[in-house]
């Protein structure tokens, strides 16, 4: 099983949930408020006020089969509106 971990810009995460339902991932979860630093900088709680800087994080797990559809709808989202993702290995606990 594979996991993706992508940090978007809350704005994004209605239609990047869209674009993981349309590539046919069995599900997914959301965190919002996600604050942290990282390569682009860090992003505080007090951005969170005017939605400027708040970011979510958004955890799918699916099939390695299931790996180039979902990277075929989310790569142009990330591309265009920003936002990172990771894929790595899982196993069921």
């Amino acid at each position: 099983m594979q996991r993706i971990d992508l940090f978007v810009s809350e704005r994004e995460v209605d239609r990047l949930c869209r674009a993981i339902r349309e590539a046919g991932a069995p599900g997914w979860s959301v965190m919002r408020h996600v604050t942290g630093s990282g390569e682009g900088g860090e992003i505080s709680e007090a951005m969170d006020f005017s939605g400027l800087g708040a970011n979510a994080h958004i955890v799918v797990f699916c099939e390695v089969t299931q790996l180039e559809p979902l990277r075929q709808q989310i790569h142009p989202i990330l591309g265009r509106f920003g936002g990172v993702g990771f894929v790595s290995t899982a196993e069921r606990f």
